[in-house]
């Protein structure tokens, strides 16, 4: 039931869609592909599906799995439903699993099959009411969803109705659930197509998890209000995302930069034909200059974009468009359409261009703060602007460039030092795979600057030593790393992002 003529919600991106192209396949995943006009009666059916399980307007419910037509009808189903989408990791198992299930009080549990027995002991534990296959067995979502009468909608969504809980990534601290609502969402959705130059022919393939907002939120929802043809795949393999590449002549491609790093020296790449591509976007971690340059080099028809944001805001904040990539390729660019910006010193004073401080967001793409955190949603939004997190500098033209997180920022005798300059350094080295640099307890230099490595296959014998003597001639001595570990790899979430607070717990 629609009582307001002027709302607009999440699921209405996808009815208007519909109406305009309905014979137009939106989404292609394994053997399956819908038509517009099919996924949004799938979705209706759906959203009917889970209402008459008892769940009512405002539930959370939960979804734990990989990338699937499924997944994204389960989205779409409970936004239209009124229900509050909650995504949860796919590699999450016991403590951190029911951290964000309990936390949320999810009531239902929307799930792959092949995830049931890692849910099956927190469902008990939590007495979730309601753990209903997303897909691959009788009975799935997706199979009440793609067939039986359409009925009619007898409940009443509101676009100020919260739709999902994005919960922060956890890099420096517990997660925390992001309150982001209908409005609030599809208004990043028109952010996304304006700053990404996104439109219905670029034959996009989604390879990042849809539980991430970058991968759901940038790129799913927004291809679908241009009326695109998505092709989806499970999880991002390197292999098949090249062969995909050639064989569907995909024109648009996001990945993080942990993906898109192997990516650049796969041995697969020189065998695949990727002549079709011309829009590659990058996000949800920092893109070492030295991979960016190597594939604008390589790819120099490919037209590349830097995104840059946190899930609370929806979470694209700025874009560095294809055209300032050559004289900014460290930037993140400029604020989309629906964002203001400022760049501020510890008290709260603007700085001036060119000195580093916190960024703070005033958008009507934020969030409604923190779900069962009040404390964390006053702090974050004191002064009337959201404060990031992020140290940013800005130069006299607009464009952001980001520093570090605040909590990543070294203290060393007394001295800040941004760890990703740092980082930048160590990774031209060419036997460097992949760095990440912390601050670690000394007694002498309150905090030593630590390098933790991961050399590449072919790197041979590289020692510390011959790593901070190449440091020492690009960067000032006291940004030189003390002491050089090297691991196999380095402990990351599923979207990319690297946890640094793991890294410092274990040295």
């Amino acid at each position: 039931m629609i009582a307001n003529p002027r709302f607009s919600t999440v699921d209405g991106v996808l009815r208007r869609s519909a109406a305009r192209f309905p014979e137009r396949t939106a989404l292609r995943f394994a053997d399956r592909a819908w038509t517009y006009a099919e996924l949004d009666q799938a979705v209706t059916r759906a959203a009917g599906y889970l209402r008459s399980l008892g769940l009512n307007s405002g539930d959370r419910v939960a979804a734990y799995g990989t990338n699937s037509d499924a997944y994204a009808i389960g989205f779409l189903a409970c936004a239209r439903g009124g229900l509050i989408h909650v995504p949860v990791n796919y590699a999450l198992k016991e403590g951190e699993l029911s951290y964000l299930i309990g936390q949320s009080g999810s009531r239902a549990v929307l799930v792959d099959p092949n995830l049931r027995a890692n849910l099956a002991p927190v469902a008990d534990a939590l007495d979730i009411g309601q753990v209903i296959s997303l897909r691959d067995e009788d009975g799935s979502l997706v199979d009440l969803a793609g067939s039986g009468d359409v009925s009619e909608i007898d409940w009443e969504v509101a676009d100020t109705d919260l739709v999902q809980l994005l919960y922060t990534s956890g890099t420096t601290s517990k997660p925390k659930g992001a309150m982001m609502t209908h409005t609030a969402m599809v208004h990043e959705y028109v952010s996304s197509v304006i700053a990404l130059d996104l439109d219905q022919s670029d034959n996009p393939l989604i390879a990042m998890p849809l539980y991430h907002s970058a991968g759901m939120h940038v790129f799913m929802l927004p291809y679908l209000s241009v009326g695109a043809t998505i092709s989806l795949i499970e999880t991002p393999d390197i292999p098949e995302i090249l062969r995909r590449i050639e064989s569907e002549k995909i024109g648009s491609l996001f990945l993080a930069p942990t993906v898109w790093v192997p990516l650049a020296g796969h041995p697969d790449l020189d065998a695949r034909d990727l002549s079709s591509l011309r829009k590659a976007q990058y996000g949800a971690s920092i893109m070492p200059v030295t991979v960016l340059n190597r594939l604008r080099e390589r790819y120099p028809d490919i037209k590349f974009y830097n995104c840059f944001g946190q899930s609370e805001i929806g979470p694209l904040a700025a874009v560095l468009g294809p055209e300032d990539h050559a004289d900014r390729p460290a930037s993140c660019g400029k604020a989309v359409f629906f964002v203001e910006t400022r760049v501020v010193d510890t008290e709260g004073n603007d700085v001036p261009d060119g000195t580093a401080g916190e960024v703070l967001y005033r958008s009507p793409q934020l969030c409604q703060g923190y779900w069962e955190n009040p404390d964390a949603t006053e702090e974050a939004f004191s002064g009337g602007w959201f404060h990031s997190g992020d140290l940013v500098t800005r130069d006299e033209h607009g464009f952001l460039t980001v520093v570090d997180r605040i909590k990543d920022v070294i203290n060393t005798g007394g001295i800040l030092v941004a760890s990703r300059e740092v980082e930048d350094a160590i990774y031209t080295h060419p036997g460097v795979a992949e760095v990440a640099v912390i601050g670690t307890p000394d007694e002498k230099w309150i905090e030593a600057i630590t390098a933790v490595v991961v050399l590449r296959p072919d790197a041979g014998d590289v020692a510390s030593e011959t790593l901070i003597a190449h440091v020492k001639e690009q960067i000032a001595p006291f940004k030189v790393p003390k002491r050089v570990v090297f691991v196999d790899e380095l402990p990351r979430n599923q979207s990319g992002k690297l946890l640094k607070r793991e890294l410092r717990a274990d040295l």
